[in-house]
């Protein structure tokens, strides 16, 4: 009777909750949170290009239309699970990202970030620039030049006042029918507010680099994750299947070994060859397409 008894009331507890959530956002944002599930699903899955495209647009409208409304920051869309919508651990900021595949089996980036500003709508739209970026570890990049890429995690590597505060994203992105990238970038914001990507604190042997881009075979799942126990970014270590094949990474997949990143006095250093055994679940994270988890 009493385990009866506790269960009714969570279960009153948790409605009560629920309701309370829908009183405090406009009516208007379900709708449109609607439209977007539905929008986002078709540039998915849809087998006609053009109509892709066309939901991309609608898509794009729609969601400045429902982050103009009040309180969006805190309105979750957690139904549109079709594109990624990230959180910054210190709730800063969120940062919307998706892709549109193309019929030649090229994709197409979009993004914006959200700020936590309960005054204004602070958003910043992010324009894919990936095929005009030559050396892409090398280059600062902003909201207009960005190395567009599907995100599904964001790192914070210290606490504190978010001024010169270095994100870490580690994202997705399908290259071409016979690569694909994971990456990981770098976002820090400027006094205006406005993202910038890049920054040299990835400390590779003797090279510094802003950003690193993982290419790889279409054919091969490699695994890129953020280990917050340890507080490291770990990855599969790439390689060419014969020395013939060194330089094309349209050939390139994990050979069984694992490098990673620890954070130390503002810069991430490569460790190399390093053990994870032991590691719970770690195949778990070796996914390519991130709408494919």
């Amino acid at each position: 009777m009493k385990r009866l008894v506790l269960g009714i009331s969570l279960l009153f507890f948790f409605q009560t909750i629920k309701a309370q959530e829908k009183t405090k956002f406009d009516p208007q944002f379900y709708k449109l949170q609607d439209s977007l599930k539905s929008l986002s699903y078709k540039i998915v899955n849809d087998q006609d290009e053009l109509i892709r495209r066309n939901c991309t647009f609608t898509f794009i409208k729609t969601l400045v239309s429902a982050l103009k409304l009040p309180n969006s920051f805190e309105f979750p869309f957690d139904s549109v699970v079709s594109i990624s919508i990230l959180n910054s651990p210190d709730n800063q900021f969120r940062i919307f990202t998706w892709h549109l595949r193309t019929d030649d089996g090229h994709y197409r980036y979009y993004g914006a970030i959200q700020k936590n500003d309960p005054k204004k709508l602070a958003l910043y739209p992010l324009f894919d620039n990936s095929a005009f970026i030559q050396n892409p570890q090398d280059t600062v990049l902003n909201k207009d030049g960005w190395y567009g890429a599907h995100y599904y995690t964001i790192i914070v590597p210290k606490r504190g006042s978010t001024k010169n505060k270095k994100y870490v994203l580690l994202g997705w992105k399908g290259h071409n029918r016979n690569s694909q990238q994971k990456v990981i970038e770098v976002l820090s914001f400027a006094k205006d507010g406005s993202p910038i990507f890049g920054a040299d604190i990835i400390k590779l042997k003797n090279k510094t680099q802003k950003r690193i881009v993982f290419e790889y075979t279409s054919q091969a799942s490699m695994m890129l994750r953020y280990l917050t126990d340890k507080k490291w970014i770990v990855y599969d270590h790439l390689a060419a299947p014969n020395a013939r094949s060194e330089g094309n990474f349209e050939v390139y997949g994990p050979d069984l070994s694992y490098d990673g990143l620890k954070y130390k006095r503002g810069k991430w250093i490569l460790m190399e060859k390093i053990d994870l055994r032991n590691e719970p679940s770690i195949n778990d994270a070796k996914f390519n397409n991130p709408l494919e988890k």
